[in-house]
């Protein structure tokens, strides 16, 4: 009887379904997450009755076929880029981009890496640095002297310096873009990797064609919908228990049989 196999699929998958859900509400508070949702298909049909075939020797054709279906398979979770609400928090190395584009990070082994977390701080050498201490790109230095950093919508970051009158200017942030930004991969710690997917990675200022702007003292939160969470977790509850009734229910039926006499 197919129908166990079946249902098992379909557990099988609202099981996957829960864990992405419940991996989307694990990071409600985190610093520019995007969230993402499963993607199923349905797998290989059996034709019992090919749809189109003769159906007698006068070329009489089968409007219909009978078809079985097997199941269903998962195949993707979709990360989901829409914006996240921005979050005044007033201190000046909180970065948020409001629009399109990625912070540039370099890592330990010198590749890059992207992020929409801009929680930065500034390490013992007064370089701009992620919470992990990854340094990014272009690299930004605070002089030791400076009283004030200000940085604007179009990523230029100027200084006070103690005892003088002109503001310094200690560089320019920049912003990556990809033609498929959810082709992406999640490395954890906030941090995305190009891929053959995502395509390459266009870099220019913040506020440029196709790129967002920065607005400094802010955060983007979690773009994660508790409410629609919650709604899908318990339709994803739901279609997990009719499932186990499909199993059920075809043991039972399995039960009747071999009890015939």
């Amino acid at each position: 009887m197919r129908a166990m196999s079946i249902g098992a699929t379909g557990m099988l998958a609202q099981q996957l379904n829960v864990e992405v859900i419940s991996n989307n509400i694990a990071n409600l508070s985190t610093t520019g997450f995007k969230r993402s949702r499963a993607e199923f298909q349905d797998m290989l049909y059996e034709n019992l009755r090919r749809v189109g075939s003769p159906s007698t020797d006068t070329g009489t054709l089968l409007p219909s076929g009978l078809q079985l279906g097997l199941g269903v398979k998962p195949v993707a979770t979709y990360r989901i880029n829409a914006q996240g609400n921005l979050l005044m928090t007033n201190n000046p190395y909180d970065l948020a981009i409001n629009g399109r584009g990625f912070f540039q990070v370099q890592q330990a082994d010198g590749t890059t890496a992207y992020t929409r977390a801009g929680s930065f701080q500034l390490n013992q050498d007064g370089q701009l640095v992620t919470a992990d201490g990854l340094q990014i790109i272009p690299s930004i230095t605070v002089p030791q002297n400076a009283t004030s950093v200000t940085i604007n919508s179009s990523g230029q970051v100027v200084a006070s310096i103690d005892g003088q009158t002109q503001l310094q200017t200690l560089g320019q942030l920049q912003l990556a873009t990809f033609t498929n930004p959810t082709g992406l991969e999640s490395i954890g710690n906030n941090l995305l990797l190009e891929t053959e997917a995502s395509g390459s990675p266009v870099v220019g200022n913040p506020q440029a064609a196709g790129f967002g702007s920065i607005i400094q003292g802010s955060l983007e939160s979690s773009n994660v919908d508790i409410v629609s969470e919650i709604t899908n977790l318990i339709t994803a509850q739901r279609a997990y228990e009719m499932n186990s009734k499909v199993i059920k229910t075809a043991d039972d039926m399995l039960t009747v049989i071999s009890q015939l006499r």
